[in-house]
């Protein structure tokens, strides 16, 4: 196994926040990231939200077949605000700041929920979205996803699986190893540099009605 550099933070302090950089280490995890009342809200919030599943994403269901049937929701501008508003940290300006010639900066934010029998398949994140009007599409830099479920246990699975390219692509596919296995803790925020193969593992039947619910997305740059 190819161990790759992360840091992980047991709570968010704006220190230990302030010193980190993802041109250093590429992973970031922040445990409790997320108060209980916060996750509460978000919760609140996803049950008025309007879900779309995976059989009624036709492109989506292209690219990741035999993915279960998790659903995506777009977030409301009151829950928007909240989460923007908690990411001002220091090292996500810094890092996208740091590519040239940038005309704008973009934000893509879903809500996620993953039941017993859903996952999602390796990936880079390099698929760069739509075009913006007559432009092409934003560039992924940073990926992030983060938890809100009230508990979540270690036999449940939907573990965040990180990659290292190994060798020579066979067949198109490059040979992969694991990196990183992040478990998907309550409040728990995980942020990683694009592109970085990575891949939700399958949540399994033991967490009966439980749902693994999350918000994920990027930090996108416009040239």
């Amino acid at each position: 196994m190819n161990i790759q550099s992360s840091q992980v933070l047991a709570a968010a302090p704006s220190t230990a926040l302030d010193d980190f950089s993802f041109h250093r280490t590429p992973v970031l995890v922040v445990e409790n990231f997320w108060s209980p009342e916060e996750r509460r809200l978000f919760r609140e919030a996803m049950q008025g939200a309007n879900w779309k599943t995976l059989q009624e994403m036709a492109s989506v269901r292209q690219n990741f077949p035999n993915s279960g049937n998790w659903a995506k929701a777009e977030i409301a501008r009151q829950q928007g605000q909240l989460l923007l508003g908690r990411l001002q940290i220091p090292c996500i300006q810094q890092y996208i700041e740091s590519f040239p010639h940038i005309t704008r900066r973009h934000v893509g934010f879903n809500y996620y929920s993953y039941g017993a029998g859903d996952c999602l398949l390796a990936h880079d994140d390099t698929d760069q979205g739509h075009p913006v009007g007559d432009k092409p599409a934003p560039l992924r830099r940073l990926a992030l996803v983060t938890y809100f479920h009230e508990e979540w246990e270690c036999d449940w699975g939907g573990e965040l699986m990180m990659y290292s390219p190994v060798g020579d692509p066979s067949g198109g596919k490059p040979n992969l190893t694991i990196t990183h296995c992040i478990a998907p803790k309550p409040g728990s925020l995980v942020m990683f540099t694009v592109p970085r193969f990575h891949r939700v593992c399958r949540v399994d039947q033991t967490a009966g009605d439980h749902k693994r619910l999350s918000i994920a997305g990027w930090f996108m740059t416009e040239h």
